[in-house]
Formats: C-alpha cells, sequence, structure tokens
C-alpha cells in the first residue's frame, strides 16, 4: 500500500468554505478513483495560516496515476484551489505503508 500526501495553506479566514469544498469535490474525486483504500482531509491552525494536508491510501502506483496522472509527484490541483491556497505545491510526498 502507498500513502499520498498533499500539502497546502489557507488563509484561516477562508477555511470553512475551502474544507467544505474538499469534502464535496476533492475527497469524493479521490475516493472514487478505483483503487483508492481512503481519504482524509486534515488541517491546523496556526495564527492566520491554516495547514491543510490531503492523505489518502492507495493500492498500488497504478491507481495514483489513475488520480493524479502519468507523474504521480506532481500535484493535482481543482479549478477552485487558486482561489483559496496561499502558494501551489508542485510536488506531494509519498510513503510505502507497512500495517497491520
Amino acid at each position: 500500500m502507498i500513502a499520498r500526501r498533499w500539502h497546502g495553506r489557507i488563509p484561516a479566514a477562508k477555511t470553512e468554505d475551502y474544507l467544505k469544498l474538499m469534502r464535496e469535490v476533492g475527497l469524493a474525486d479521490y475516493r472514487s478513483t478505483e483503487g483508492n483504500v481512503g481519504a482524509w482531509c486534515l488541517h491546523r491552525q496556526d495564527g492566520d495560516v491554516v495547514h491543510v494536508e490531503m492523505f489518502t491510501l492507495w493500492r498500488d502506483w497504478e491507481s495514483i496515476r489513475r488520480f493524479a496522472g502519468e507523474d504521480v509527484e506532481v500535484a493535482k490541483y481543482y479549478d477552485f484551489d487558486p482561489d483559496y491556497l496561499l502558494e501551489l505545491e508542485p510536488r506531494v510526498t509519498h510513503f510505502e505503508a507497512a500495517g497491520g
């Protein structure tokens, strides 16, 4: 199993609207992709900024390619992201997941 982590930062004042979009659009997109094992939207406030992390689990690299495209290291963004994010981080991080 492979874990994929994306990070973004938004102004705290936009948190409620952004998290609603991530629930309705982002998480739905992740979870509807064949090979996705789970998806969560994590967030924490740090002053006037909220850090958002999309943490997803995938069966294999091909499953991630179905979601992200051929270059799995490149972050996937939605049309609404530029209206909320302070920057568009270009890369994501992957981890091999060992579990029981």
